[in-house]
């Protein structure tokens, strides 16, 4: 059963009558009533840290493959100094090299934080979630009570 089924369950309308609904997910009377969240109605509020996860993963990979490229680059410009000694272009190559180095690093160094607070973000969430689920548990929606009203 779903948090919503056990809400409405618990505290939905007696005999028939009016439900509380949020605000925020009422129906719309332009949209058609359609669902979508934000006026759309009729869509109960899912999360999973599955996302939080996979972004997180992302960021890792792109933060390992930013780096990669980051240590490709001096490689790839060496003996360009010695082979077009003399020209101007040689410093103008070097400045372009520097900047891109550090252009990277930042990038790399953005992905290694956000990684780890997409992890951290996961794991709050699932255990939110778990918190929450484990609370209704304890909720007994069954009691004479509930039956009278």
């Amino acid at each position: 059963m779903s948090y919503s089924e056990r809400w409405q369950e618990l505290f939905g309308p007696i005999d028939g009558g009016p439900a509380m609904n949020l605000a925020s997910t009422a129906p719309d009377s332009g949209s058609g009533g359609g669902g979508g969240g934000g006026g759309g109605g009729n869509i109960d509020l899912k999360h999973s840290k599955g996302p939080w996860t996979s972004a997180s993963g992302t960021a890792g990979e792109l933060r390992t493959r930013t780096e990669t490229s980051r240590s490709a680059l001096g490689p790839g410009h060496e003996g360009v100094a010695s082979g077009a000694a003399g020209l101007s272009s040689v410093a103008a190559l070097k400045s372009v090299l520097t900047s891109w180095e550090e252009r990277l690093q930042s990038v790399r160094d953005e992905c290694e934080q956000l990684k780890g607070t997409l992890l951290k973000v996961a794991k709050e969430m699932g255990e939110t979630d778990a918190a929450i689920e484990t609370s209704f548990k304890g909720v007994d929606g069954g009691s004479k009570a509930d039956e009278k009203r």
